[in-house]
This record gives C-alpha cells, sequence and structure tokens, in this order.
C-alpha cells in the first residue's frame, strides 16, 4: 500500500492509475478505523480498480475545540488494518497540506443544513462540505463511499456534489454495529465499558419505534426520549423523524407513510453519538 502525505505524492500515484485510465473510488475518513470503515473500503474495492482512503482530522467542522483535540487518533493502526484490506493508497495529509491558506467558502444547504446535526453543531456541515470538495479536487474519484449512520451528512455532501458540478458518484453504505446494536463509530472508542454497553439502548429503542405505527410524531417523540432519558448512562439531544428523500422533518403521520427515517443524537457522558434507523415501506436515499 502506497503512504501519502503530500501532494505531490498523492499526485504521483494517481497521474499514473489514470494514465492507464483506471476507476478511482474513494473513502474520506477521519482515522481511528473500526469494522464500519472497513466496509466501505470492501466495497469501494469491489467498484473501482484504485481504493484510496483519507485519513484527516478536519478542523473546520468541529465546532467544540476540545472535541477535536480528544477526537481519537491511531495512524500506525490504521495504515496496518487498511493494508490488510488491500487498500491501494492511504492519503494522510497535515492540515496546511488541505488547507494552504484559510477555506473562506460558505455553502447554503437551505433547511438541510439547520436541522438536526446542523442546529446542534453550527458551521459543521459547512466545514464536511470544506474538507470533501477540497479531498475530491485533489484525489478526483470516479466514486466516493460514505456510511449511513451519518445520513444527513450523506445528504449534505450529495448536494454539495450537485451544487458544484463535481463529476463524483456518491455511494451510501449500511451501517455496521456492534454486538448490543450500537452503530460502530470511532467515537465509541471514548465511551466506558458501562456506557457502551448502556448506548445500546439507543437502536434498541430506535427498533421499537418504527413499529409504533399508531402513535402520532409528538407522542413517538416522548415516547422515545423518555425511555432513552430513563437511562442513567444516556441524554437525548435531539430526535426527528424526517423524509428520506430531503430530510424534512414530519410533524403529523398517519399508519405507515413510505420513506421515513428516525434520527437521533444522544451524549453518553461527554461522548456525543447518532443513529438512525429507516421505518417500514422506505426508499432509501
Amino acid at each position: 500500500m502506497y503512504i501519502a502525505k503530500t501532494l505531490e505524492e498523492a499526485d504521483r500515484f494517481l497521474s499514473a492509475a489514470r494514465k492507464e485510465r483506471k476507476e478511482t473510488g474513494l473513502v474520506p475518513t477521519m482515522g481511528a478505523l473500526h469494522r464500519g470503515h472497513l466496509s466501505l473500503v470492501s466495497c469501494c474495492n469491489t467498484e473501482n480498480d484504485v481504493t484510496v482512503v483519507s485519513v484527516f482530522v478536519n478542523p473546520t467542522q468541529f465546532n467544540d475545540p476540545a472535541d477535536l483535540k480528544k477526537y481519537p487518533r491511531n495512524p500506525d493502526r490504521d495504515i496496518e488494518l487498511l493494508t490488510a484490506e488491500g487498500c491501494d493508497m492511504v492519503f494522510m495529509p497535515d492540515v496546511k497540506t488541505i488547507y494552504p491558506r484559510p477555506d473562506d467558502r460558505t455553502f447554503d444547504f437551505g433547511g438541510l443544513g439547520r436541522i438536526m446535526e446542523g442546529r446542534f453543531r453550527p458551521g459543521h456541515f459547512n466545514g464536511v462540505a470544506q474538507v470533501v470538495s477540497r479531498l475530491f479536487s485533489i484525489i478526483k474519484p470516479h466514486r466516493a463511499y460514505f456510511g449511513m449512520k451519518d445520513i444527513q451528512q450523506l445528504a449534505i455532501v450529495k448536494k454539495m456534489t450537485s451544487m458544484l458540478e463535481l463529476p463524483v458518484e456518491i455511494k451510501a453504505c449500511n451501517t455496521l454495529r456492534e454486538g448490543n446494536g450500537l452503530a460502530m463509530s470511532s467515537r465509541n472508542e471514548l465511551l466506558t465499558p458501562a456506557e457502551r454497553q448502556n448506548a445500546g439502548v439507543i437502536y434498541e429503542t430506535l427498533c421499537q419505534a418504527a413499529d409504533k405505527t399508531d402513535m402520532e410524531v409528538g407522542e413517538l417523540k416522548k415516547w422515545v426520549t423518555g425511555k432513552i432519558n430513563s437511562n442513567p448512562y444516556l441524554e437525548v439531544e435531539y430526535f426527528e423523524i424526517v423524509r428520506s428523500s430531503d430530510l424534512s422533518p414530519v410533524e403529523k403521520r398517519s399508519g405507515i407513510e413510505e420513506g421515513l427515517v428516525a434520527c437521533i443524537a444522544v451524549r453518553a457522558g461527554s461522548v456525543r453519538l447518532i443513529d438512525n434507523v429507516f421505518f417500514p415501506n422506505f426508499d432509501p436515499l
């Protein structure tokens, strides 16, 4: 596996692939890789001639400096895992390589950027758009792979790609889970054993909510929030039911409606966890 840390090193490898008309797939990550990331790499390997994984903790998408500082990092382990998974190139730039000058671009995603994560993490999605568009300009992939756990981020990246008319196909991959149902995330490494065990209640509750087709939205929100908050290790930050087509919030629901997704953010101690579950009869993104 080729390791590139500079633009010149990345271009040296990728220009050779382009000359051979090979198709390139990109898996953007912030490192601290787990099986969820590796499943994206596997999908990328299947659909492309060349697989590139970027490992970069992007400072512009953190609205909390403390969160940026404590974000888990394990580059040696990341390289080991990617080598075993058959990745062709890992791109591990520093901040000055990605941002040789401050990125003052502002993206307007409309209502999509103001709900859920956009509401509770102001500036986050602007930073996501900055770094992903920058990575696309460097790697020039044919396809890029993102996990469904970050469903709003996936929608933002799709919209950004369309807005900038970038020739990149955005591919969505299923969420992988731990034994207790907790969605795999690098942040899980920051949980205490008790927090990690109790965090399985999040997915369990979302699955139960999907079956409660007789409840209206307001009633269901109260039920989900109350059940999770009754666990002393957990506290709900938001719970929304949205349409899968554009993630617009649903205010009323009658029986089973197509294309609904339950999205949640929960605090487990100092760690923030997000997850989502599609309701029955859905049309995925």
